[in-house]
């Protein structure tokens, strides 16, 4: 019989199993179901553990999610997209004894890096391979965090099988788990592979480009190459940034929804300044490693949000944009964290009944619009592959200094950066509520206003303007049966373990009707 310790501190310095001992002298195995770091400033960090601890002479039942195989000889459902939702749609898929089919419009991850470094270094972008698609999705050039909001029954199954496949086992205990960008890039390969040799057919550089119909019932779907492939449940997995797919299903009578979202800036600071602000006197510890922070404000006045996203401890700035005239910068963090930078988006949220109305696609243009005056800002400016960039304290006070402590500094970014006026490129509402959130963050985080800050543009993809509304029960499109819009592109998840959760909810739903 086991017992589970909830909410025991350790001092930073002390030891768990000495802990252990004192709380059940006699104990058998042990796992740590959570662990957390309190840094607090009314006392001196530690860690907060949950275990489950075995008697002597027992063993611990640990999950294994062995699941159920069904018999199927019927079309094969097919998945488009091979971001979180989509690759784990096609796991389930497959651990129940379903064969499918999967399209990329990019390439596998191995080559994938390639056209991404073409783009950080020489500004040459590859449209099929970049920061937003090919195999991984954008999850694959981030934090690789795993943290979210959702309540989900699969969430221990996806963390289970992400480590089944090389990501660190941790990543089922920690609060706030990562794989870090360059091992979740070793996980994808492995989960190919188990998915190839268990019945998913998978289709590299093959965009899909129609969705066939018979009246409003999907039947399968036409590739770039002209070949269709015949399926009345087809997974739709695309993404945040496919906006030619949004734009088909637009003209295809696809029912769509304008989606409220957010945009703004990435801030970058030193990896030093955020670890002394977070944890005093104690930021060399080597246990406590690089610090983390989470920053929200609302204006109850306006009813605007300005929060952090995607904070990236120990980590770069990236250029990821999917168009050769635009601009857009994200965050990305490998497993150590151990570049001497720290940055996060600072977003504004934006609503969209507000803002666009009846205009489905009024976020969208807007997203278009600042990313594509970011890039003529760099060309004006006499760059070409640059991220625009501006000291935070000028962003604040309207200024621009060429010279001195405030000029633009060498940062975490392989694409460079170049001096621009953001406070200029961004809308007044938007530029007016980041600073008001910037003066806010002060508040709660000293010395986070600094002249040693810079900020980067365009944080623009947080997720997807556009919704493709579904029905809550079936989890299909509610104008076309059969077409089931999943993940972050469809507007039901943000982030990568939202996403691998809606991608299952999916297959289940379709293992249903199977």
């Amino acid at each position: 019989m086991s017992k589970i310790f909830q909410n025991i501190e350790i001092p930073i310095d002390a030891d768990l199993d000495e802990k252990l001992q004192w709380l059940m002298p006699d104990h058998g195995p042990y796992r740590i179901l959570r662990q957390s770091v309190d840094a607090r400033r009314s006392h001196s960090p530690h860690f907060v553990y949950s275990i489950e601890v075995a008697e002597k002479g027992e063993t611990l039942q640990i999950p294994q999610f062995e699941l159920e195989k069904i018999s199927h000889a019927k079309e094969k459902p097919l998945i488009v997209g091979t971001g979180p939702a989509g690759l784990f749609a096609a796991l389930r898929f497959v651990e129940r004894g379903v064969p499918c089919v999967l399209f990329e419009r990019g390439s596998d991850s191995g080559e994938r890096i390639k056209g991404i470094n073409q783009y950080w270094r020489y500004g040459k972008l590859d449209p099929r391979n970049n920061v937003c698609f090919g195999e991984g999705g954008a999850g694959l050039y981030s934090d690789g965090k795993l943290i979210t909001r959702i309540k989900s029954p699969h969430i221990p199954y996806v963390m289970n099988r992400l480590v089944k496949f090389g990501a660190p086992e941790e990543i089922q205990w920690l609060s706030n788990p990562h794989v870090g960008s360059d091992r979740i890039r070793r996980v994808i390969p492995k989960m190919r592979e188990f998915l190839k040799a268990n019945g998913c057919e998978i289709h590299f550089n093959t965009q899909v480009t129609d969705i066939l119909l018979e009246g409003s019932q999907v039947v399968g779907v036409r590739t770039e190459h002209g070949t269709e492939f015949k399926s009345p449940h087809v997974v739709l997995a695309t993404g945040h940034s496919a906006e030619d797919m949004i734009n088909h299903l637009r003209d295809i009578g696809v029912h769509l929804d304008g989606k409220s979202f957010a945009m703004g800036l990435r801030v970058e600071h030193s990896q030093a300044s955020i670890n002394k602000i977070q944890y005093r006197q104690f930021s060399e510890h080597p246990k406590l490693g690089a610090a983390n922070y989470k920053l929200a404000h609302h204006n109850d006045k306006t009813g605007i949000g300005v929060y952090s996203f995607c904070m990236c401890p120990g980590g770069y700035v990236l250029s990821s944009g999917t168009e050769a005239d635009g601009i857009v910068c994200n965050g990305m963090s490998n497993y150590n964290r151990n570049s001497p930078f720290a940055n996060a988006a600072i977003v504004v949220s934006i609503d969209h009944e507000k803002n666009f109305g009846k205009d489905v696609f009024g976020g969208m243009k807007m997203r278009r619009d600042l990313e594509t005056r970011a890039y003529q800002s760099v060309l004006d400016a006499g760059g070409s592959r640059e991220l625009p960039a501006q000291n935070l304290l000028d962003f604040l006070y309207g200024t621009n200094s060429k010279t001195g402590p405030r000029a633009l500094r060498a940062g975490s970014s392989p694409s460079g950066a170049i001096n621009i006026r953001l406070d200029e490129l961004l809308p007044k509402n938007m530029r007016d509520r980041l600073r008001e959130g910037f003066e806010k963050f002060q508040g709660s985080m000293k010395g986070f206003l600094t002249e040693d800050a810079q900020v980067y543009g365009i944080e623009s993809r947080t997720s997807c303007p556009v919704r493709v509304t579904r029905d809550n029960d079936s989890l299909e499109s509610i104008s076309h049966k059969g077409l089931y819009p999943a993940g972050e592109g469809a507007g039901y998840a943000g982030g990568i373990t939202s996403a691998a959760c809606d991608g299952i909810r999916i297959a289940e739903k379709i293992i249903e009707q199977l």
